[in-house]
């Protein structure tokens, strides 16, 4: 089968890292097409950001789809554009924060998101309500820029660990989710550090996407995540009128 793995964000280095995360736990015949969106933030890092990636996000999707891609993941831990995503394709959409809390689940009664900025803690606060685990799960930010955590200067790895370390002793957490798709390279190391299971989005949305193709599953399209109207749309946003994306 085949899997896109989609950064909404314009990074490619970023897209490196979640394609090696994906590619790691995706079974032998799982083709792991990561891609880099063309338009929009550099990282997203609240509301702002994560309306003006989502017109480049969905570009993408519709790319994906007709090429072939028997699933999405969205590898942004807001989740971001996930409800337009499943409206505009025909083909599974999983979003990396509704997959890592899902499979946590299963796992841990309580368990704890570590999430980089303040900024980014409160829609993933809002992901966790919508998503049923506000009586299980924390979130907590360790106040780091996405972008930090690639560069070795940083103290952004150390910040994490910290506070990693006070979710563990402060929320009781049984489990950690890694709140952000430029941590997915961390996820075996912090396991052995700190001795917990500790969950990437990114692993989790791809067997989750794969399991939903084995199935035969995909998105329903009778009510909220029906196919859009066609209708004309103006001016800059004139691509994205439901006809020209479907190509």
């Amino acid at each position: 089968m085949k899997i896109a793995v989609i950064n909404p964000n314009t990074t490619a280095s970023m897209t490196a890292t979640i394609a090696d995360a994906a590619r790691r736990v995706a079974n032998a015949g799982t083709e792991i097409e990561a891609i880099t969106s063309s338009m929009g933030p550099v990282s997203i890092e609240g509301y702002y950001d994560e309306v003006f990636a989502i017109p480049g996000l969905l570009v993408e999707i519709a790319k994906a789809e007709r090429a072939g891609a028997q699933a999405i993941v969205i590898a942004c831990f807001d989740d971001t554009g996930l409800d337009a995503a499943r409206a505009l394709a025909s083909i599974p959409v999983i979003g990396i924060c509704e997959a890592a809390v899902a499979a946590t689940s299963f796992i841990a009664q309580r368990f704890s998101i570590v999430t980089t900025m303040e900024r980014s803690r409160l829609p993933v606060e809002h992901l966790v309500h919508r998503y049923g685990m506000s009586g299980r799960c924390k979130v907590r930010a360790a106040d780091v820029p996405v972008l930090s955590l690639e560069d070795p200067n940083s103290n952004a790895r150390d910040r994490l660990r910290r506070e990693i370390a006070a979710a563990l002793r402060d929320d009781r957490a049984e489990a950690i989710v890694l709140g952000c798709a430029g941590m997915a390279d961390l996820t075996l190391e912090l396991r052995h550090e700190f001795g917990v299971p500790v969950v990437d989005g990114v692993a989790a949305a791809v067997k989750q996407a794969e399991a939903l193709v084995a199935l035969g599953l995909s998105t329903a399209k009778s009510g909220a995540y029906a196919t859009p109207i066609d209708k004309p749309y103006l001016g800059v946003l004139e691509r994205f009128s439901p006809a020209v994306m479907a190509g």
